[in-house]
């Protein structure tokens, strides 16, 4: 966030819920609390461990420019892909967290940000004026994201719209005065032309918060759409997974264009994070996992998320190494592809 924040707003950040803790408890008491308090803390200036009135006095004293520069230079990520889709207005974007780390920033659009932000447009003209505005919004992105398992779920039809469905869906849509976008024929219209767009697709997989259903979020149900996208040549990113990671690992495995991340899932299970992180390169080539933090609103998860990946995988791996399973040259290996190298290769970084 680029302005200081009560308790209240700090606790929000660092849970998926929609409401706030009973009176008297704190979203700080979980494993996403207790790894911020350890691995944050001293990067302010604090004790590890720090208790949460001490480390929310000390982040008001410095200020959010000061906490936001910290973290992010002290997570030591060379660049930052930025989905810029949703509260952008109230976040640092890509140019202002580039700024803070020393690093570079891209940006991803958010396919149904494009949609709900058109211009005048008719039912008729909905296709076309959103294919022209995606064009726009993308001509500097490297990569787009589609959220429609929030808005829907997985479990929607692969093929794409006729254009007659999308026609009668859009005026629908107008009809009832351009609300948030759930219509599955526009998301599914949607998610299409972001494939046509070309560039890497990103998909939200896995739990979120309560406006999803995470029965609908495995991404096992996005089978259909990968037959039909198989030989498209695009990327499609399956971001998150968890604790449908295991699927996804079959999945990137099965599909030569699928990839997977744990991101979302190594800050909140914290101290958990070498189990699942171990359980994510069980199935999935190495050259189809990437690094994520998937952190919003608060710089320590861009910290916190970069300091349990490193330490999950040099734990996990060291072990594999020590065990036999694997050489030391192999674990590096293995860490620059996830940690840097897919990333670079597949939305095509070049600084």
């Amino acid at each position: 966030m680029a302005h200081d924040l009560d308790r209240a707003g700090f606790e929000a950040l660092t849970t998926e819920s929609d409401r706030p803790p009973p009176a008297g408890c704190s979203a700080l008491d979980s494993q996403l609390g207790f790894a911020l308090r350890r691995w944050c803390a001293p990067v302010l200036g604090l004790r590890p461990h720090a208790d949460g009135d001490a480390y929310l006095a000390r982040r008001r004293e410095l200020g959010a420019a000061e906490v936001n520069r910290r973290l992010l230079r002290a997570a030591e990520v060379d660049a930052y892909l930025v989905d810029t889709g949703f509260h952008g207005s109230e976040l640092l974007g890509p140019a202002a967290i580039a700024s803070a780390a020393g690093a570079s920033a891209h940006e991803v659009v958010r396919l149904e940000t494009v949609a709900e932000e058109l211009g005048e447009v008719t039912a008729e003209g909905f296709a076309d004026a959103y294919t022209e505005r995606l064009a726009l919004a993308t001509a500097h992105a490297v990569g787009v994201k589609s959220i429609i398992a929030y808005r829907h779920g997985l479990d929607f039809d692969p093929q794409r719209p006729a254009r007659r469905e999308v026609i009668e869906a859009a005026g629908r849509w107008l009809r009832h005065g351009r609300p948030r976008i759930a219509d599955p024929v526009l998301l599914r219209h949607l998610l299409w032309a972001g494939v046509d767009r070309g560039l890497p697709v990103q998909l939200h997989t896995g739990f979120g918060d309560p406006d999803l259903d995470l029965a609908r979020c495995d991404p096992a149900l996005l089978t259909g759409f990968l037959r039909a996208t198989r030989d498209r040549g695009v990327p499609v990113m399956l971001l998150h997974c968890y604790p449908y990671h295991r699927q996804a690992g079959f999945l990137a495995q099965a599909f030569p264009h699928v990839y997977a991340d744990v991101g979302l899932a190594l800050n909140h299970v914290g101290a958990r994070a070498e189990a699942v992180l171990a359980e994510s390169l069980e199935l999935a080539p190495f050259h189809k996992v990437l690094y994520s933090s998937d952190a919003y609103g608060l710089a320590e998860l861009h910290h916190l998320g970069a300091v349990l990946f490193r330490r999950a995988f040099a734990a996990v791996t060291g072990a594999w190494v020590r065990d036999g399973h694997w050489s030391a040259g192999d674990a590096e290996r293995a860490g620059e592809l996830i940690g840097s190298g897919n990333a670079r290769r597949v939305y095509g970084l070049t600084d």
